[in-house]
């Protein structure tokens, strides 16, 4: 029994998720940006175009709130056992639902969440290099995307081997700083352009289908903007903790910063974008902003700088899951070849399916619908209830199952637009171009 222990203790410090607790609060926040802020941000004009003015605007700040209040009820249950931290959120989901269970509920989300996203940002990695490069030199021999992808990935097969989470915070900090960048470019640069000759607000769709399912599918993108939490209890795991000093007091301040500078890259960008172009946006704002081509391509660059941050933030989840696995279950020794295989693995598989599926806004509205919404808007209401059980239509048990009902009608309805957006790029789309 005592090899056990210590065999199991030296695999903790092994397992890139807790194996280093001293970050600083600071830390959770960028983070928690770099998680969050993904260039879906450059999309939310589009889909403001899709909802209209009202349901648009209600959609981001009820949103907004609603992802707040989750990620509270996550950082509250981090520590919920005296003495016992859910490092992971598949250790919460066991709690509240039982070990074979809880694991059968949580993991699919989350690795669905985590493995989606690292494949939605190897496409935009790749797709914003694209544009830098065409935006600098329009006159070149254009280059495929699927070598973009690839120049994106080979970052990855770099930055996969840092061991720890704690160890990627400086990618992570670089990768805040570029998105607040660039969101910010988006927004001044349409201001400054000026509201558009003839601009409308009226939708544009041709007939009442086209009109559902595009609302559909920016119902999803918006979803989508707010993922962060299906990393957010292994962002707490690195930050330390002490009876006086929980570590929930640290990750707290973390992520009101990280979302007063959520809040500060996505309603400017959603409002003003739309306001300027109206329903002639692009799915990406930058395209609409031909002009400077220096400053389109410094926000492409910022983007490609801070999507290799948040593939790490996303990837490092999925090596710890994956590594857990492999040394617990099927008893690997736990050594640096395991963990270089493992990475180079992973990061090869995201690159591949990320070249032969680039349907960028469609996969944006599926993986939001998908799969962000349970682990972000009612997963935390569910097991919150099932843990704490407040008293039967009292205000915390209001609260909980209007996220709930919230999160559902997001995650029956958004995909359906989302696959038929996807269908439609598939139509005319040629494999590997």
């Amino acid at each position: 029994m005592e090899g056990k222990s210590e065999r199991a203790r030296e695999i903790e410090e092994w397992l890139p998720i807790n194996s280093d607790r001293n970050a600083k609060w600071w830390y959770s926040s960028f983070h928690n940006v770099t998680a969050m802020v993904g260039a879906g941000v450059l999309g939310l004009p589009y889909a403001m175009s899709q909802l209209g003015w009202g349901p648009g605007v209600t959609l981001l700040i009820l949103s907004w709130i609603i992802t707040l209040y989750t990620l509270w009820q996550m950082v509250e249950m981090h520590e919920m056992v005296p003495g016992k931290r859910f490092d992971r959120y598949h250790e919460l989901g066991q709690h509240a639902f039982g070990e074979k269970l809880g694991l059968y509920i949580v993991v699919p989300q989350q690795v669905v969440v985590m493995l989606g996203g690292t494949i939605v940002y190897m496409v935009t990695g790749g797709t914003s290099l694209q544009k830098f490069h065409d935006t600098l030199c329009p006159n070149c021999k254009k280059i495929k995307l699927t070598f973009f992808i690839m120049i994106f990935a080979s970052a990855h097969f770099v930055l996969s081997h840092l061991p720890s989470f704690n160890s990627i915070s400086g990618v992570s900090l670089v990768a805040a700083i570029m998105s607040i960048g660039y969101s910010t470019i988006a927004w001044t640069a349409s201001a400054h352009k000026g509201i558009q000759e003839n601009v409308k607000y009226s939708n544009t769709a041709k007939t009442t289908t086209d009109f559902i399912f595009n609302f559909l599918n920016a119902v999803g993108a918006v979803a989508f903007a707010y993922a962060g939490h299906s990393v957010v209890l292994e962002i707490q795991a690195t930050i330390p903790s002490t009876p006086e000093k929980p570590s929930k007091v640290s990750m707290w301040r973390g992520v009101i910063v990280s979302y007063i500078i959520v809040a500060l890259c996505y309603w400017p960008v959603a409002i003003i974008g739309y306001w300027m172009f109206g329903n002639e946006v692009k799915d990406n704002i930058l395209i609409s902003l031909e002009k400077p081509s220096w400053l389109i391509a410094m926000a492409n660059l910022f983007v490609v700088f801070h999507v290799i941050g948040s593939y790490q933030v996303f990837a490092m989840p999925m090596f710890d899951m994956l590594e857990s696995v492999l040394v617990k279950k099927l008893n690997f020794k736990p050594s640096t070849i395991l963990r270089f295989v493992v990475r180079n693995v992973y990061v090869a598989f995201t690159m591949f399916i990320a070249i032969t599926f680039p349907f960028f806004g469609g996969l944006l509205g599926f993986v939001g619908g998908f799969a962000v919404t349970p682990t972000t808007y009612f997963l935390p209401c569910i097991i919150w209830l099932k843990i704490y059980k407040p008293k039967r239509f009292s205000l915390s048990w209001y609260i909980n199952w209007i996220c709930i009902v919230f999160g559902l009608c997001i995650i029956i309805l958004a995909p359906i637009g989302a696959l038929r957006s996807i269908i439609l790029e598939a139509k005319t789309y040629k494999f590997y171009t």
